[in-house]
Protein backbone atom coordinates (compact mmCIF):
# COMPACT_ATOMS: atom_id res chain seq x y z
CA UNK A 1 0.00 0.00 0.00
CA UNK A 2 1.21 3.56 -1.08
CA UNK A 3 -1.08 5.42 0.99
CA UNK A 4 -0.97 5.91 4.58
CA UNK A 5 -4.87 7.01 4.63
CA UNK A 6 -7.51 6.71 2.51
CA UNK A 7 -9.89 9.17 2.69
CA UNK A 8 -13.42 8.33 0.99
CA UNK A 9 -16.00 10.85 0.48
CA UNK A 10 -19.53 9.81 1.42
CA UNK A 11 -22.35 10.14 -0.79
CA UNK A 12 -21.94 8.46 -4.49
CA UNK A 13 -18.27 6.70 -3.00
CA UNK A 14 -20.11 4.49 -0.02
CA UNK A 15 -23.84 5.25 0.03
CA UNK A 16 -25.39 5.14 -3.23
CA UNK A 17 -27.29 8.45 -2.39
CA UNK A 18 -26.82 11.16 -5.34
CA UNK A 19 -29.83 10.29 -7.47
CA UNK A 20 -31.79 10.15 -4.20
CA UNK A 21 -30.73 13.53 -2.88
CA UNK A 22 -29.97 15.48 -6.23
CA UNK A 23 -33.80 14.18 -7.82
CA UNK A 24 -35.20 15.74 -4.35
CA UNK A 25 -33.37 18.94 -4.33
CA UNK A 26 -34.36 19.16 -7.54
CA UNK A 27 -37.52 18.94 -6.69
CA UNK A 28 -37.65 21.23 -3.71
CA UNK A 29 -36.27 24.10 -5.43
CA UNK A 30 -38.86 23.84 -7.52
CA UNK A 31 -41.20 24.17 -5.75
CA UNK A 32 -39.68 27.16 -4.11
CA UNK A 33 -40.04 29.31 -7.40
CA UNK A 34 -36.30 28.11 -8.24
CA UNK A 35 -36.90 25.65 -11.68
CA UNK A 36 -34.37 23.43 -11.38
CA UNK A 37 -33.59 20.24 -13.29
CA UNK A 38 -32.04 16.91 -11.69
CA UNK A 39 -29.73 17.33 -14.64
CA UNK A 40 -29.41 20.71 -12.99
CA UNK A 41 -28.66 20.33 -9.59
CA UNK A 42 -26.43 17.12 -10.87
CA UNK A 43 -23.93 20.22 -12.21
CA UNK A 44 -24.38 22.81 -9.24
CA UNK A 45 -24.35 21.02 -6.44
CA UNK A 46 -23.01 17.08 -6.32
CA UNK A 47 -20.55 16.93 -3.64
CA UNK A 48 -21.53 20.30 -2.37
CA UNK A 49 -21.98 21.41 1.25
CA UNK A 50 -25.55 23.17 1.87
CA UNK A 51 -24.07 26.26 2.28
CA UNK A 52 -23.37 26.10 -1.82
CA UNK A 53 -27.42 25.70 -2.71
CA UNK A 54 -28.09 28.51 -0.75
CA UNK A 55 -25.42 30.92 -1.86
CA UNK A 56 -25.77 30.16 -5.36
CA UNK A 57 -29.97 30.49 -5.20
CA UNK A 58 -28.90 34.30 -3.58
CA UNK A 59 -26.14 34.86 -6.45
CA UNK A 60 -28.58 33.83 -8.90
CA UNK A 61 -31.95 35.14 -7.64
CA UNK A 62 -31.09 37.81 -5.31
CA UNK A 63 -33.53 35.64 -2.99
CA UNK A 64 -32.74 33.63 0.30
CA UNK A 65 -33.93 30.34 0.63
CA UNK A 66 -36.41 29.80 3.99
CA UNK A 67 -34.79 29.78 7.25
CA UNK A 68 -35.98 26.10 7.55
CA UNK A 69 -34.77 25.03 3.91
CA UNK A 70 -32.24 22.73 5.46
CA UNK A 71 -34.28 20.98 8.10
CA UNK A 72 -37.61 20.52 5.49
CA UNK A 73 -34.78 18.88 2.83
CA UNK A 74 -33.47 16.68 5.22
CA UNK A 75 -36.35 15.35 6.49
CA UNK A 76 -37.33 14.53 3.15
CA UNK A 77 -33.66 12.82 2.23
CA UNK A 78 -34.09 11.08 5.64
CA UNK A 79 -37.34 8.98 4.61
CA UNK A 80 -36.37 8.81 1.31
CA UNK A 81 -32.91 6.77 2.48
CA UNK A 82 -34.87 4.95 4.80
CA UNK A 83 -37.39 3.03 2.17
CA UNK A 84 -34.52 3.30 -0.84
CA UNK A 85 -30.44 3.68 0.08
CA UNK A 86 -27.98 1.21 -0.71
CA UNK A 87 -24.23 0.95 -0.09
CA UNK A 88 -22.30 1.23 -3.35
CA UNK A 89 -21.71 -1.94 -5.04
CA UNK A 90 -18.78 -3.65 -3.67
CA UNK A 91 -17.78 -0.76 -1.46
CA UNK A 92 -18.51 -3.13 1.44
CA UNK A 93 -15.58 -5.57 0.64
CA UNK A 94 -13.16 -2.92 -0.27
CA UNK A 95 -13.83 -1.67 3.48
CA UNK A 96 -12.84 -5.09 5.07
CA UNK A 97 -10.07 -5.46 2.81
CA UNK A 98 -8.73 -2.11 4.17
CA UNK A 99 -9.44 -3.09 7.95
CA UNK A 100 -8.10 -6.35 7.40
CA UNK A 101 -4.94 -5.08 6.05
CA UNK A 102 -4.51 -2.70 8.33
CA UNK A 103 -4.72 0.30 5.93
CA UNK A 104 -6.18 3.17 8.04
CA UNK A 105 -9.08 5.10 6.52
CA UNK A 106 -11.66 7.18 6.91
CA UNK A 107 -14.93 9.42 5.92
CA UNK A 108 -14.48 13.22 4.70
CA UNK A 109 -18.13 14.42 3.74
CA UNK A 110 -19.77 17.40 2.53
CA UNK A 111 -22.89 15.94 4.32
CA UNK A 112 -23.92 16.33 7.87
CA UNK A 113 -23.06 13.93 10.55
CA UNK A 114 -26.47 13.11 11.05
CA UNK A 115 -26.90 12.25 7.05
CA UNK A 116 -23.58 9.95 7.25
CA UNK A 117 -24.83 8.37 10.35
CA UNK A 118 -28.51 7.95 8.75
CA UNK A 119 -26.73 6.49 5.66
CA UNK A 120 -24.38 4.22 7.24
CA UNK A 121 -27.07 2.86 9.39
CA UNK A 122 -29.28 2.15 7.00
CA UNK A 123 -26.58 0.22 4.74
CA UNK A 124 -24.91 -1.33 7.69
CA UNK A 125 -21.58 0.43 6.78
CA UNK A 126 -21.96 1.70 10.12
CA UNK A 127 -20.03 -0.94 11.10
CA UNK A 128 -16.62 0.32 9.14
CA UNK A 129 -17.06 3.70 10.75
CA UNK A 130 -16.66 4.48 14.95
CA UNK A 131 -17.20 8.59 15.72
CA UNK A 132 -12.99 8.77 15.17
CA UNK A 133 -13.63 7.66 10.97
CA UNK A 134 -16.21 10.48 9.94
CA UNK A 135 -15.64 13.65 9.23
CA UNK A 136 -17.97 16.32 7.82
CA UNK A 137 -17.92 20.10 6.19
CA UNK A 138 -19.59 20.45 9.59
CA UNK A 139 -16.29 20.39 11.43
CA UNK A 140 -14.46 22.89 9.17
CA UNK A 141 -15.75 26.89 7.57
CA UNK A 142 -15.48 26.22 4.23
CA UNK A 143 -16.47 23.11 2.60
CA UNK A 144 -15.16 21.59 -0.75
CA UNK A 145 -13.71 22.48 -3.37
CA UNK A 146 -11.89 24.21 -0.14
CA UNK A 147 -9.16 21.99 1.18
CA UNK A 148 -10.16 22.36 4.70
CA UNK A 149 -12.21 19.00 5.09
CA UNK A 150 -9.54 16.78 3.62
CA UNK A 151 -6.32 18.47 5.68
CA UNK A 152 -8.65 18.60 8.81
CA UNK A 153 -9.19 14.47 8.31
CA UNK A 154 -5.85 14.21 8.19
CA UNK A 155 -4.66 16.24 11.02
CA UNK A 156 -7.24 14.41 13.05
CA UNK A 157 -5.90 11.17 11.64
CA UNK A 158 -2.53 11.89 11.98
CA UNK A 159 -1.21 11.47 8.41
CA UNK A 160 0.32 13.90 6.00
CA UNK A 161 -1.24 15.05 3.42
CA UNK A 162 0.85 13.61 1.10
CA UNK A 163 0.64 10.51 2.72
CA UNK A 164 -3.20 10.57 1.97
CA UNK A 165 -5.65 9.17 -0.73
CA UNK A 166 -8.99 10.49 -2.16
CA UNK A 167 -11.96 8.90 -3.47
CA UNK A 168 -14.43 11.21 -4.98
CA UNK A 169 -17.06 11.28 -7.63
CA UNK A 170 -17.69 14.79 -7.77
CA UNK A 171 -15.71 17.64 -10.05
CA UNK A 172 -15.82 19.53 -6.46
CA UNK A 173 -14.38 17.05 -4.02
CA UNK A 174 -11.29 16.18 -6.53
CA UNK A 175 -10.73 20.39 -6.33
CA UNK A 176 -10.81 19.65 -3.50
CA UNK A 177 -8.33 16.89 -3.22
CA UNK A 178 -5.89 18.51 -5.09
CA UNK A 179 -5.85 21.37 -3.25
CA UNK A 180 -5.24 19.73 -0.31
CA UNK A 181 -1.85 18.36 -1.86
CA UNK A 182 -3.50 14.93 -1.78
CA UNK A 183 -3.77 12.06 -4.36
CA UNK A 184 -7.45 11.63 -5.61
CA UNK A 185 -8.86 8.54 -7.73
CA UNK A 186 -12.38 9.61 -9.38
CA UNK A 187 -15.23 7.23 -9.52
CA UNK A 188 -17.19 7.52 -13.19
CA UNK A 189 -19.95 5.32 -11.97
CA UNK A 190 -22.14 8.31 -12.25
CA UNK A 191 -19.61 11.41 -13.29
CA UNK A 192 -18.41 11.02 -16.86
CA UNK A 193 -14.55 10.87 -16.65
CA UNK A 194 -13.81 14.29 -18.41
CA UNK A 195 -15.58 15.82 -15.57
CA UNK A 196 -13.03 14.48 -12.84
CA UNK A 197 -10.14 16.68 -14.36
CA UNK A 198 -7.07 16.59 -12.10
CA UNK A 199 -7.53 13.20 -10.98
CA UNK A 200 -4.84 11.23 -10.08
CA UNK A 201 -6.36 8.33 -11.59
CA UNK A 202 -10.24 7.06 -12.56
CA UNK A 203 -12.11 3.77 -11.95
CA UNK A 204 -16.15 2.76 -12.78
CA UNK A 205 -16.14 -0.28 -9.83
CA UNK A 206 -14.99 -0.58 -6.27
CA UNK A 207 -13.69 -4.05 -7.49
CA UNK A 208 -10.48 -1.95 -9.14
CA UNK A 209 -10.03 0.91 -6.68
CA UNK A 210 -7.74 -1.77 -4.25
CA UNK A 211 -5.53 -2.63 -7.16
CA UNK A 212 -4.65 1.19 -7.84
CA UNK A 213 -4.42 2.06 -4.37
CA UNK A 214 -1.26 -0.56 -3.94
CA UNK A 215 0.41 -0.15 -7.17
Amino acid sequence: MRYDLVVFDNDGVLVDSEPISNRLLAGYLTELGHPTTYEDSLRDYMGAAMHRVHDLVRERTGRRLPADFDDVFHRRVFAAFEEDLEAVPGVAALLEKLALDGIPYCVASSGSHERIRVGHRRTGLDRWFDDGRIFSSEDVGRGKPAPDLFLHAAERMGVAPERCVVVEDSPLGVRAAVAAGMDVYGFTAMTPAGKLTGATGLFQDMGELADLLSH
